[in-house]
């Protein structure tokens, strides 16, 4: 058994980056699914560790750490080798843009389709209004992700590291949704050229084998036994594609959530 302990849902993208950083630095580690993940009531070592009730949490002898990105830095400076930040600061601040602009925004869209086609949130013209939506808003965050990566093999450089595992967990995410980079652009290569690496073809596997059991999640939601968490850039894509009533029947039926306490 490993002294470092991985709380994750293989389909969260950010849970994905944490495991990627671990395996391209060679770190073993245990992963664990948090008891009552997706009820809003977790326990036992997850919830003292997170007490947001999200994943992932990295816990590591008696140290405890939760956000993904909090954990990504620690993992750096505690196993430096090889290094998945570039040394220069506007490189290193270029790769922290790239990684907040997909944990915040590019996230909210691969998340609200999750919504859409997991938890049923929205069926028939309704549905296929927001997903166009979400296509029109993942194509144009394509269009800045081509201009971060440029000429470069990789967004950290020349080796793959920080930028390369912020960015491709979402694209790989909204790719499950039928919506990719154009067949032959930078980023597309660039794509292919990451799913090629051992760390993020197993962190894709792992995160494809979850979704069969997603098969009656909705199921849950209608009986408020899943409540799906609602954070800050989660609720404004939801408004302004068209979900405002998805939002406040949501609170009246109590399977969604807010960040607590």
């Amino acid at each position: 058994m490993s002294d470092l302990i991985l709380y994750e849902h293989p389909l969260s993208p950010y849970a994905q980056k944490v495991k990627i950083s671990l395996r391209e630095k060679g770190v073993p580690f245990e992963t664990r699914l948090p008891e009552g993940i997706g009820t809003g009531a977790t326990a036992g070592g997850f919830a003292k560790a997170n007490p947001r009730g999200e994943v992932p949490a990295l816990i590591h002898g008696d140290v405890e750490i939760f956000d993904s990105t909090i954990i990504l830095e620690y993992i750096e400076e505690v196993w430096p080798a090889p290094p998945m930040m570039p040394n220069a600061p506007a490189e290193r601040a270029r790769m922290r843009m790239i990684e907040d602009v997909m944990d915040t925004q590019f996230e909210a869209i691969t998340w609200g389709l999750g919504e859409l086609n997991f938890f049923r949130r929205a069926e028939g013209a309704r549905k296929e209004d927001m997903e166009a939506k979400a296509r029109q808003q993942a194509e144009a965050f394509f269009a800045v992700l081509d201009g971060y990566l440029g000429d470069r093999e990789w967004f950290t450089g020349a080796q793959f590291g920080w930028g390369d595992l912020s960015v491709v967990p979402y694209l790989n995410g909204a790719a499950g949704f039928g919506i990719k980079p154009a067949e032959g652009s930078r980023l597309a290569g660039w794509l292919d050229r990451a799913n090629g690496r051992e760390s993020v073809a197993l962190a894709q596997k792992e995160s494809v084998a979850s979704i069969t059991g997603m098969s009656q999640v909705d199921q849950a939601v209608k009986a408020g036994l899943f409540k799906r968490q609602y954070r800050d850039h989660r609720l404004e894509w939801m408004m302004k594609t068209g979900g405002a009533d998805i939002v406040l029947s949501g609170i009246k039926a109590g399977n969604i959530r807010f960040t607590g306490p």
